[in-house]
């Protein structure tokens, strides 16, 4: 049972994503406290519950409970190899608060091209991927940052293979782009992108955004929109379409302000939601609702 579901060892993925404050102490690395509530339950699109990031081990049930007492009432559990994949799969089955997410991610697929294990890897997670609450091929895409040289082309061909695994199995494909959107995009117009897809951790600028919108693609913002220095995710999401935006944590990482550099979780997303709130000029229960919505089209239903 989801009781007795802990989160492997955290695999440290700190500069995928940003480089966070020094840790001084256990301040760093303590769980921040609680936001006030949201007025409508929302669902985070976006955690990894197998990562740990900080002192404390967190059950799956426990990483839930809070999150349900501030108004997250689901989450999508997404993998990043074969490992964390199955960990998804066990997940899932055990909380029906959660849906999942598998796929080799972008910075792993060289890896696994490299040892020769990069098509047994894609065969097991489109296995995976025929689970009833595996409603993602994701993470998976382009990462110009972590990956140079001969890498790029396993990332390209990882790529365009789960592309074709989440249009076979009518898959929302959940895409990681760093420093790589042109590149993304062309990609999925040269392999014709699936009927669902979302821009995970949404990085880019209202170029990007607008491109979004004219193919109908959502847009998922985490604590990073929050940052003082990311002007160009506010300038995106205020031309994105409502329709096309959701809201994530990629917890343990990205916390939202004023917790930067803290661990992160789905409970913090009221934080970033009320951020949102503030962006678009929209009122809190309404966007509340129309994120739920999102999500539930994007990925379908928890029931």
């Amino acid at each position: 049972m989801c009781n007795s579901l802990a989160p492997a060892p955290y695999r440290a993925r700190d500069d995928e994503h940003e480089a966070l404050p020094a840790e001084t102490g256990t301040s760093r690395k303590d769980y921040p406290p609680a936001p006030e509530p949201l007025p409508v339950p929302v669902m985070d699109n976006h955690t990894h519950l197998d990562f740990r990031h900080g002192v404390i081990e967190v059950s799956v049930r426990d990483a839930l409970d809070a999150a349900e007492s501030v108004g997250v009432q689901g989450a999508v559990q997404v993998g990043c190899d074969l490992e964390s994949s199955r960990f998804t799969v066990k997940a899932v089955d055990a909380d029906p608060r959660l849906l999942g997410a598998v796929a080799i991610h972008p910075n792993d697929a060289p890896e696994y091209a490299e040892r020769d294990e990069l098509e047994t890897a894609l065969a097991e997670i489109e296995q995976l991927a025929g689970h009833p609450r595996i409603r993602a091929i994701g993470e998976t895409g382009l990462d110009f940052f972590r990956t140079q040289g001969e890498g790029l082309a396993h990332q390209r061909y990882s790529f365009r293979r789960h592309i074709d695994i989440a249009k076979r199995l009518d898959l929302t494909l959940q895409i990681h782009d760093r420093d790589a959107h042109d590149d993304v995009v062309q990609v999925l117009r040269e392999e014709g992108a699936p009927g669902r897809v979302v821009f995970h951790c949404f990085s880019g600028d209202e170029e990007l955004a607008r491109t979004c919108n004219e193919h109908g693609w959502y847009m998922s913002f985490a604590g990073t929109m929050t940052f003082k220095n990311a002007g160009n995710l506010r300038a995106a999401l205020a031309v994105a379409e409502p329709g096309r935006i959701l809201v994530e944590t990629d917890s343990p990482f990205l916390t939202p302000h004023p917790h930067r550099g803290r661990p992160n979780a789905s409970y913090m997303v009221p934080y970033t939601v009320r951020a949102m709130a503030d962006v678009t000029g929209s009122d809190l229960a309404e966007l509340c609702s129309r994120l739920a919505k999102n999500t539930v089209d994007a990925y379908g239903s928890w029931a």
